[in-house]
């Protein structure tokens, strides 16, 4: 049997094949679909996956404002962040950041599930969050997918 017969297939920039794919977030746990949306961003569901490249598809969601969460975190679960300046730090809750800025939430739980480092940066720019059911994103014609089937 020839050797070469079992190397591996990697995918480079000229062989990905990228899709469009919609979402809709409503009614679902923050985390749980995080995961689901950082798998697909990745590429993990796809067969010919590759660890080094961007290889998943862009992702859009839709109802970012009605995702929920379990238990108390809704009023206990803290956001932080740093201005910059001295005595900068700020917090929020969820149920202030629904209000404020509802796709924050769920950006800032995938790009927590995406790699850190350049291709994390790079994957993060392939994720866009809606608040409502219009996205703009008609032209990319993307496909409506079943977060039952996503494992």
């Amino acid at each position: 049997m020839d050797a070469l017969s079992y190397k591996s297939k990697y995918q480079t920039k000229s062989t990905v094949k990228k899709e469009w794919v919609l979402i809709d977030a409503e009614n679902e746990v923050v985390g749980r679909l995080a995961t689901k949306i950082a798998m697909i961003l990745r590429g993990k569901h796809k067969a010919n996956y590759t660890p080094h490249m961007d290889g998943g598809d862009n992702v859009i969601v839709i109802n970012a404002e009605k995702v929920r969460f379990t238990g108390k975190k809704f009023t206990d679960k803290e956001y932080l962040r740093y201005t910059g300046y001295p005595g900068g730090q700020r917090s929020a809750t969820p149920k202030t950041l629904l209000i404020n800025k509802p796709g924050e939430i769920l950006s800032h739980a995938v790009h927590g599930m995406l790699p850190k480092g350049r291709l994390g940066r790079e994957l993060n720019t392939n994720l866009r969050v809606f608040a409502g059911t219009e996205h703009g994103m008609e032209a990319q014609q993307p496909k409506k997918i079943d977060l039952s089937k996503i494992k």
